[in-house]
Order: structure tokens, then sequence, then C-alpha cells
């Protein structure tokens, strides 16, 4: 059963109803009466040290205070006393509540003032204080990241001058102009080689050899050339620059530019090893094979969209999410093949001939695609062919939320810490302008 609190507010007078040792605060315009033996229970605290601090000595009585009042034996501190009605939870409790509506920040530097320890806080609010303090750590990486490619650090040689440059130019397109104009014509040759492998397809646009065999339209051919070599001059560039070259190569957005252009000099190889090979069949599988993973050069473009790094952070602590939606999926898969194939046997012209084979019926019915290929036939397969599409719709359902929010979280802290960082950076520049304005009137004063 807990201790019921001896704090009491004074009256205008500041007169005192118990016997007990007590002093009198006043914390911002707040009067309050603390008892001392109650103060003691910490005495490594402020209120403890100024309770048993003597009044006639002046010096160290304004250390611990910032006036006193010897005529109404008042100390005076210039503190929040809405902060201060929480930490004095402490000395009866035995814990500190963080009151909602104050800034988790100033409420530890007012448990510092005080000289209460953060150990002291209760859980709950130690999880608003720790994400405070990882956002305010992230704003601060934010601005050097901004300073460094906006300023950044001058090499001595000339070498590393030029990989700095390179760099900069390649990888940080807010770090100028140039810079800018790079990531926006990659950004053009990627789109400019997704359309030309989506035209090459087209069978108005196929052109045939004079053996009759199909080959590569000449005109688009040309043009994904083009894309590849600056896809190529692109990403060696950016390897030769780069300050850690093997985080650089086992970098998933740089393995998926590698796999961007290694399909094309791969079937330009095997092209020149002569007719006889290229006739294997084999061989004529892994050409294709190889073409199609030309396809993974559209992941390129999330190098150049927020939004799509967004996502995909989002799509990363939604991890559990995800996993719990592949369990229910997978579970309610299996449960309705093997009901859907045990109820259909008694027709004749059953199309569920096995339970793997009824995992595609499943798969389709619970995600709601129902293509019709395959259907029951008999009234308790139409039963089970309902249920689980219920189920699939209520097991997609489910965590499509969370993974909503966390998307939302992710990107709306995204932007406050983008908006943060410049403010910080705003600030920082009139500050070095009102330092360079004193340092100039300096000598004048003197």
């Amino acid at each position: 059963m807990c201790e019921t609190p001896r704090t009491r507010y004074a009256d205008c007078n500041g007169s005192e109803t118990s016997e007990d040792r007590e002093i009198l605060v006043n914390i911002g315009g707040v009067k309050q009466v603390l008892y001392v033996d109650v103060l003691n229970r910490y005495p490594q605290t402020r209120l403890a040290e100024l309770a048993n601090c003597s009044v006639d000595n002046a010096n160290d009585l304004l250390e611990l205070c910032d006036d006193y009042d010897v005529r109404k034996g008042e100390f005076y501190f210039d503190r929040d006393p809405d902060s201060f009605k929480c930490i004095t939870e402490l000395y009866y409790y035995g814990e500190v509540h963080m009151k909602k509506g104050i800034c988790p920040m100033c409420f530890k530097k007012e448990m510092d003032f005080w000289g209460v320890d953060v150990h002291f806080l209760d859980e709950c609010c130690k999880g608003s204080l720790n994400e405070v303090e990882e956002e305010l750590a992230q704003i601060a990486e934010k601005v050097h990241e901004i300073l460094y490619n906006v300023e950044g650090t001058t090499p001595a040689s000339v070498s590393k001058r030029c990989r700095l440059f390179l760099w900069k130019l390649m990888e940080k397109p807010e770090s100028s102009l140039l810079a800018r104009a790079m990531a926006i014509l990659s950004f053009l040759f990627i789109l400019l080689s997704s359309v030309v492998m989506c035209m090459s397809t087209i069978p108005e646009l196929r052109v045939h050899d004079a053996g009759g065999n199909e080959v590569e339209n000449p005109t688009l051919e040309s043009i994904e050339t083009a894309c590849i070599i600056w896809f190529t001059i692109e990403y060696v560039l950016r390897l030769a620059s780069a300050p850690n070259k093997v985080r650089f190569a086992f970098s998933f957005m740089n393995m998926v530019d590698f796999l961007a252009i290694m399909p094309f000099y791969a079937v330009l190889a095997l092209t020149h090893l002569g007719t006889a090979v290229t006739e294997l069949a084999s061989v004529q599988q892994a050409v294709q094979a190889l073409r199609v993973m030309r396809t993974a050069r559209i992941f390129k473009l999330a190098r150049h969209s927020s939004g799509l790094q967004t996502l995909t952070y989002a799509l990363k602590s939604s991890l559990k999410e995800l996993g719990l939606l592949l369990m229910y999926m997978g579970m309610g898969i299996f449960l309705f093949s093997a009901l859907g194939y045990a109820v259909e046997q008694s027709h004749p012209d059953t199309l569920f001939t096995s339970i793997p084979q009824s995992f595609w019926w499943a798969i389709i019915t619970m995600t709601t695609v129902g293509y019709g290929d395959v259907y029951p036939r008999t009234t308790l397969g139409r039963c089970n062919a309902a249920v689980s599409f219920l189920c699939g719709v209520i097991a997609i359902a489910l965590p499509i939320h969370p993974i909503i929010n966390n998307f939302v979280i992710f990107y709306s802290k995204q932007r406050v810490l983008e908006t943060a960082a410049k403010h910080e950076i705003e600030l920082m520049a009139l500050r070095s302008k009102e330092d360079g304005r004193e340092e100039q009137q300096g000598p004048g004063r003197r």
C-alpha cells in the first residue's frame, strides 16, 4: 500500500501545520511545503542537500537554489512547476512518472537539475525518452551528412580530392547542381532502357536475318547498347571513388546495378563464341535467362526515389506482420486444398486430382484472384470454397493495417527529420553570422 504523500501547498502567509521540520519552496511561482525526513530518503538529490544546508551559509545556499527569502524562509527556483510535481513523486513512490504534454528532453534536464537519476523514471516513460533521444541522434546524423555533402573535408592529395569529387557527383545529388543533373540523367537512362526492353518484345518491331532467324532490332539494339555503356561507366566511376570498395560491391542496390549490366556482356560473349555454340539448346536457354535478368534494372529507380526507399524500410520493419500473413495463408492453403480434394473425389469429372494440385486452387481462391481454371463441382466443395474465400480476405486484411501504419510513421518521421535537420543548419548559419559580427565589432569596442 502506497504511503500517503506528506507534501502540502502552503497558504498565502506560508504558515505550517506540522511539527515535523519542513522547508518552503517556490517553484516558478507555485509554493510547496516539503518535509525534510521525506527528502532525506534520497540524500543525493538537490532537495535533500538543500534541506540539510545551513541557511547561514549564503554561498552554499545560492549554489542549490536561485534565491532565498530570509523573512519568509522561502527557497525560490526558476523551474517548471509541472515537472517538479512529477519529480516529487520519487520521494513517496520510489519512481518518477512523466506527465503527458511535457517534452521528454526538457524533463530529463529537470531531472538532472534536481539530481534525480534517469533510472528512477518508470519504464513506460523511458520509452518516450529513448524515442526522442534516437530522433535527436538521427537529426544530428542527418545534419552531419548534409554539411558533409555541402562542405565536406578537403583531402590533401589530388587523387583523394578527385575521388571525393566523383563520389559526391555520382552518389550525392544534393551536394551540387552538377550532381543533381547526373542523377536526373541516370534516371532518364533507366527509363529509356526499360522502355526499349519492352518494345523489343513487340512482334511488329522484330526483324529477321537472311537465314530467317529472328534477331534484335538494330535501332533498339543501338539504344540498348548506349544505355549499357552509360550504366557501365556510372558503375565503374562509383566503384573507383567508393571509400570502402568491398562494402560498395556487396551492397544490395549496387549488386542490382551489377546484375543490370552483366547480362548484356554475357550475351555478347556467348554471341562471339560462334554459331556452333549459340545453336546449342542449353546455351540458348542461358541467353534467354540472361535477357530476362535485364528486368533487374528497374530496381535502379530506388536509388533516385526516396519514396521507394521509405517503402523498403517500412517492409523491413514489418517483417513480423508479413511473416504472420504468410503463416496464415500457408495454413489456410493446406487446410482448404486438403478439404477440397477430399469432398471432390465423389464427382466423376473432378478437377482436384491431388492435394498438391489443389494448392493452386486454394491460392487463387484465398487471394481472391479466381482464374476459373480449377473450380469445385459438388455442393460441399462450393461451401469449402466460400469459407476459404472469406478466410483469405480476413487473413490478408488483418496484417495490412500495421504494415500501412509502419509506412506512414516511417515516412512522416523521415519528413520531420529532414525538416528539423534543415532548420538546425539554418540556426547554425545564423549563429555563425552573429559570431562573425561580434568578432568584427570587438576591435572597435576595445
